[in-house]
Order: structure tokens, then sequence, then C-alpha cells
């Protein structure tokens, strides 16, 4: 089968489609023939190594896994002995390692069966973007119907399913993206809608109850000025490098002990569960997957460049032809 490789940290240009043997299903896993996968921020810090703290677990030098890819979406073609929930010819989607590839194998706890009513493309729009804005607005925003909710950089994968997740919960949200995109965000049921390139949500006077950055661009000190008394602003997207990543969060802890307002960090975790709910969301059409551009698996460097313009408008996906 053909895979995407990459045995050293780098740029796009490190990424080989390569022959590779097909894997075996070990006993709680089952074999997906992949008819489509998404790009995340998480594929390009893997390829690069960056910030460097990830090659404590990847690699000090080079990666020990040379697989990249998360989500996915495809068809069940073979079983372990121990999987109860699917069966071969079963349609999926959800999050594995190494899904830049036609075949991969994956752990059935991490795959729900796929929503009906979505193709193969749009269902691997969904895993990991989709569970990020779930979290971070659920368990670590602690939402309520009626907050008033922003959305930093609603336009991304994350943004873009933030603002209709944030609206299933009946909250009133505001989105913020450049100009080019705030059709979009209306369209995705956005009550408000901000223009960064004209104004400052965090110097408008404006206020919120739960501000999820899903690209931190502003500072701690920014998103503190736009919070609600006991507001929270989670983060979970951002370039900046660990020392930084330190010092906001040391700063974070301190400033959360004069008042009610909090900033956390926050890296989802793949459930079943969510994908489940997930699914249901999908199926009763209360949201819906953006889709920026596709490109075929064997232009997985460029679609990752793409992405790490920092310009994308909902998600960009691989497709899987097989022969």
């Amino acid at each position: 089968m053909k895979a995407i490789i990459y045995e050293q940290y780098g740029p796009p240009d490190v990424l080989q489609l390569k022959d590779v043997v097909t894997p075996a299903p070990a006993e709680n896993e089952v074999l997906i023939k992949i008819c489509a996968a998404s790009v995340n921020p998480y594929d390009w810090h893997f390829m690069r190594g960056d910030p460097w703290f990830i090659r404590l677990l990847l690699g000090l030098r080079k990666p020990k896994v040379t697989r990249l890819g998360f989500d996915v979406a495809g068809r069940v073609e073979a079983v372990g002995k121990n999987v109860t929930l699917l069966k071969p010819g079963d349609e999926i989607f959800g999050g594995c390692r190494g899904a830049f590839a036609e075949f991969v194998c994956a752990d059935e706890n991490g795959l729900a069966l796929k929503p009906v009513n979505l193709s193969f493309e749009e269902a691997a729009a969904v895993p990991m973007a989709a569970i990020t804005a779930l979290q971070a607005l659920r368990d670590k925003g602690r939402i309520k119907p009626g907050q008033k909710v922003l959305v930093d950089g609603a336009s991304g994968g994350v943004g873009t399913f933030a603002i209709q997740i944030a609206k299933s919960f009946g909250a009133e949200v505001t989105a913020v993206c450049s100009t080019r995109n705030l059709d979009r965000a209306r369209s995705l049921g956005a009550d408000h809608i901000i223009d960064y390139t004209r104004e400052d949500f965090t110097r408008n006077g404006q206020s919120y109850d739960l501000i999820l950055a899903a690209n931190a661009y502003h500072s701690i000190f920014d998103y503190r000025r736009a919070l609600s008394r006991d507001g929270i602003c989670v983060k979970s997207g951002g370039k900046a490098s660990l020392q930084a990543m330190l010092l906001e969060s040391l700063l974070s802890l301190m400033l959360s002990l004069f008042g009610g307002k909090k900033i956390c960090g926050f890296i989802a975790k793949l459930h079943k569960q969510d994908m489940v709910l997930l699914k249901d969301l999908l199926e009763a059409e209360k949201i819906v997957p953006v889709i920026d551009r596709r490109y075929p698996l064997s232009d997985t460097a460029e679609a990752i460049r793409y992405l790490e313009g920092g310009h994308a408008r909902g998600k960009v996906l691989l497709t899987v032809e097989h022969r």
C-alpha cells in the first residue's frame, strides 16, 4: 500500500509517498480502507518537531514513528478478534495515528459509524477539529445557555465547528474573523461578527463569559481584558515556543489567584462517546463541516504547506483513490 512517510524533521519537503506493508489489525483494532483524511496543525507540529519538546516524545534527532495523520474516514476491511462494535463493510470515521495512507489499523474505541448524510470527505473533516471545539467549550469552558461566547479564529477548522457547537448549547456567539470570512461565519449561525482587520475585540469595551481562542493570537492580558468577571478563556491553538507556553501558564495561574477570570490551555482527547455525540449532531444537521481545499494523498506536502500558511477557511482534506 501507499503511505506518507517522514524520516527526518523539517518542512513539508521531508514527506515522501512510499510503498509499505499493509498492516494487520491487533485484537482490539480494525483495518480501515481509507477514503479520506484531513490535515491538522497537529500534523505539521509533528512533521517539524516543533515546539522542540515534542521531540522528547517522538525522538530527539529523528522521529521514531514515521507516519503522519489522525483524522480518517473509510470502510472497515477486517477486525481483530476482540472487536464487538464494528464489522467488515461498516463505514466509519474517527481518529488514529498514521491516517495519511491507503490503509490503517485503529482501535475501535476511537471510531464511530459515519453519519449517513455525510460523504467520506465531509466525515474526515470532523474528528480532531470538532472534538477540540466540543471539549474546549463544554469541558474546559463549562458553557451554559444564554452565555456570551466569543470564538477567536472563527474561520479555521476548530473555529467553524465552535460557532455551531456553541449555538447548539444555546449561547450568544460572536465570531472573530477576517473580512473575506464574514459571510461564512454568519451562515454558520454567529449572532455577532467582528472583522479583526478593522476592530480589536480586546479593546472595544465588550466582555464575554467564555472565549475560545482557536488561534491564540492575543496575549493573556488581552484575553483577560475581554472576559466578564467570572469568565473563562480556553486556548486551543497557537505557535508559541515552549518558553512562552510555560511563561503564559505561570502568568495565567498567578492571575487566576487575583480574581474570577481564568485562562487555561487545552489539548483534546478522543473519546468514542464524543464521536457518537458528534455523529448525532451531524445527522440532525445542527453542525456541518466546512471544507476549504482537497488534495490527493500524493500532494500531502502541499496540503500541509497551505495549512501552515494560516489562512485556511475550514478544513483541508486528503482524498485517497484505490486502484
